[in-house]
């Protein structure tokens, strides 16, 4: 399901952008659909070079978009788009991922993260494939990708990593709340913590970004209750603006370093001067959105 708020072009929304990924070249897990499509659409209309590796090859009976839809709908934005099959599970459809990346376009530049999976059983609850499959795609699956990303990423000069995971926050709340899923989570979030330690002599800056809302995705509407539970949700665009505000070095919150940060939607667009956050949202007033997880 795509919202209103899903439209993507450059000057969509009250974020204006002071850097461009024009020329750039962007390997992304998943983004067939959802945030990584509207991250991966803001980068094209810039002319930006995507290459998606998703599972979506064919159509799913409940979620719209493919990996060849969503690369259309790249070119159409105005970017080029490299469409592939693969599991981010898997570590030759990771491998042949890089390589096709620097085949097409010469290089990587930007690694985004994007591929997760959720279940927010309770411990006794879960499922041990569901355990299994969040382990696998979220942890096992962003650290693959980065690390056979790296030298591509360090021959780029500018290199950045960006996952879409929480900040690392150790109130014991979120762990009780749906112990799986955190630790799939903060996994990814370690990710981060570590590479942007072990690369901040390589010119590749690694980011997470995570939203202050419920964002509306097709995952949600899935879950119980979700079509109610997007009605007090934001549109995935504003994940979108941010994702490019990081990626281009804009204005950044606080002024540190560019490496190692856990930024929000809501820090990220701020601080690039973003002062009403409505036209993002699906209609709810702003003191009825839903607030994400582990914030």
């Amino acid at each position: 399901m795509t919202s209103s708020n899903d439209a993507s072009t450059a000057a969509a929304g009250p974020y204006r952008a002071t850097g461009s990924l024009a020329g750039r070249t962007i390997l992304m897990s998943g983004g067939s659909r959802g945030i990584g499509l509207a991250i991966a659409r803001r980068a094209a209309a810039d002319g930006a070079n995507i290459v998606l590796m998703a599972k979506t090859g064919e159509p799913h009976p409940k979620l719209a978009g493919t990996v060849y839809t969503a690369a259309e709908e790249l070119v159409q934005a105005g970017g080029a788009a490299l469409p592939l099959v693969g599991d981010v599970r898997n570590d030759d459809d990771v491998a042949r991922a890089v390589e096709a990346a620097v085949d097409r376009f010469g290089g990587i530049d930007v690694v985004i993260n994007n591929a997760s999976a959720i279940d927010l059983s309770s411990t006794a609850d879960i499922d041990m494939k569901r355990y299994d499959l969040m382990q696998d795609i979220n942890v096992r699956g962003t650290f693959l990708l980065s690390k056979l990303a790296l030298p591509a990423l360090r021959a780029s000069g500018r290199g950045h990593i960006l996952t879409l995971s929480p900040p690392l926050n150790l109130d014991p709340r979120w762990a009780g709340k749906h112990l799986a899923y955190t630790m799939a989570k903060y996994g990814m979030s370690l990710t981060t913590l570590g590479l942007a330690d072990e690369l901040k002599d390589d010119g590749v800056c690694v980011n997470s970004l995570w939203p202050c809302t419920l964002i509306d995705t097709a995952a949600i509407r899935n879950m119980p209750h979700g079509d109610a539970m997007v009605q007090a949700a934001r549109g995935p665009q504003i994940m979108a603006d941010a994702a490019h505000a990081i990626l281009t070095g804009g204005n950044l919150p606080g002024g540190g370093t560019s490496s190692g940060n856990f930024y929000t939607d809501e820090q990220v667009l701020a601080a690039a001067g973003v002062a009403d956050f409505r036209p993002y949202s699906l209609g709810a007033p702003e003191d009825r959105l839903v607030p994400d997880i582990f914030l």
